[in-house]
C-alpha cells in the first residue's frame, strides 16, 4: 500500500496565526511534530503558541520552526524521582548558608548560559540570538522565568521556563557545577508542588528526564491539561526555602 504524501508545511507571515496542533506532521512524515515555519517571535505570538501547546525550535540559518509533538514528554511533579545521590546533594545544599535558590534574579544570564554551554553530542545551539532576545522580552512581560542555583554569591546553574497561569513549559537548563541544574529543577518541582501545579512540560523525550520521572502522554491529553491550567491564576514566582519540605524531611530546629 503506498504511503500518503507528506502534507505541505504552512509558511506563515508575521501576523498569521499558527495552524491547529492536529495539523502537525505525523510519525511517518520527515519531521514528526513539525507544525509550521515562519511567523514571528513577538510576545503575543509566543503566548498564543504556548497556549495551544506549540513552541519554536530551530537552528542557525533556519527559518522559525514551530512544533507540536505527539506524544509529549511531561514531568508530573508528584512523580519526580529524587534519587539517593540527588537527595544527599539537596540536603547539603539546603544546610549551607551560602547556597540559595533565586527566581528571576538574572534571567538573561541563565538563558545566555543555556545558549552557550557546550553539551554532549551537540555541535551548536537552538537558542539562536533571535530566540534569546524573544524570550527575554517574554520574561519582561511576565511569562518566562528563571530558577537559579547560587553558591557563595555565584550563579552556578539554572533553568528557564515559560508559564501561562498554572501551565509551566520547561525550556532549557545549564550547569557549571556538579548537579547545579538538577538542584534548580528540584526547586522548580518544589515550587510547583507548593502551588498545586501538576505538570511541567518537557517537550520531547530524553533519557535524563525519564530517569527523573518524566513520561510521555498523548498530545490530546497534554492540550487538555494546558487549556485548564493556563486559566488558573499565576502563582507567585519566588522560592521560599520551606518549599524544600515538599521534597525533603523538614530540617530540625536549631537550639
Amino acid at each position: 500500500m503506498p504511503t500518503a504524501p507528506t502534507p505541505p508545511l504552512p509558511w506563515l507571515q508575521p501576523t498569521d496565526p499558527l495552524p491547529p496542533p492536529a495539523c502537525a506532521w505525523g510519525p511517518d512524515d520527515p519531521a514528526p511534530g513539525l507544525l509550521a515555519a515562519g511567523g514571528a517571535l513577538d510576545v503575543p505570538n509566543l503566548c498564543s503558541a504556548y497556549a495551544q501547546g506549540s513552541f519554536p525550535w530551530y537552528g542557525p540559518d533556519q527559518p522559525i520552526l514551530w512544533w507540536s509533538p505527539d506524544p509529549r514528554m511531561v514531568l508530573p511533579v508528584s512523580g519526580f524521582r529524587l534519587h539517593r545521590s540527588l537527595r544527599k546533594t539537596l540536603q547539603a545544599f539546603r544546610s549551607r548558608a551560602d547556597c540559595e535558590i533565586r527566581v528571576d534574579c538574572d534571567f538573561r544570564a541563565v538563558i545566555t548560559a543555556c545558549a552557550t554551554r557546550q553539551r554532549t553530542a551537540q555541535s551548536g545551539t537552538w537558542i539562536v540570538p533571535e530566540m534569546l532576545e524573544a524570550y527575554h522580552r517574554l520574561h519582561a512581560a511576565g511569562h518566562a522565568h528563571s530558577v537559579e542555583t547560587w553558591v557563595a554569591g555565584r550563579l552556578v546553574g539554572g533553568l528557564y521556563c515559560v508559564a501561562l497561569g498554572h501551565a509551566v513549559f520547561g525550556e532549557s537548563m545549564f550547569s557549571c557545577a556538579t548537579d547545579a541544574s538538577k538542584i534548580a529543577l528540584a526547586a522548580l518541582v518544589g515550587l510547583c508542588r507548593h502551588h498545586e501545579i501538576g505538570i511541567i512540560d518537557c517537550q520531547q523525550r530524553t533519557q535524563h528526564l525519564a530517569s527523573l520521572g518524566a513520561r510521555e502522554i498523548s498530545r490530546a491529553s497534554f492540550l487538555m491539561h494546558v487549556e485548564e491550567a493556563r486559566t488558573r491564576p499565576a502563582p507567585s514566582w519566588a522560592f521560599d526555602p520551606v518549599y524544600w519540605d515538599t521534597l525533603l524531611p523538614p530540617t530540625a530546629p536549631t537550639a
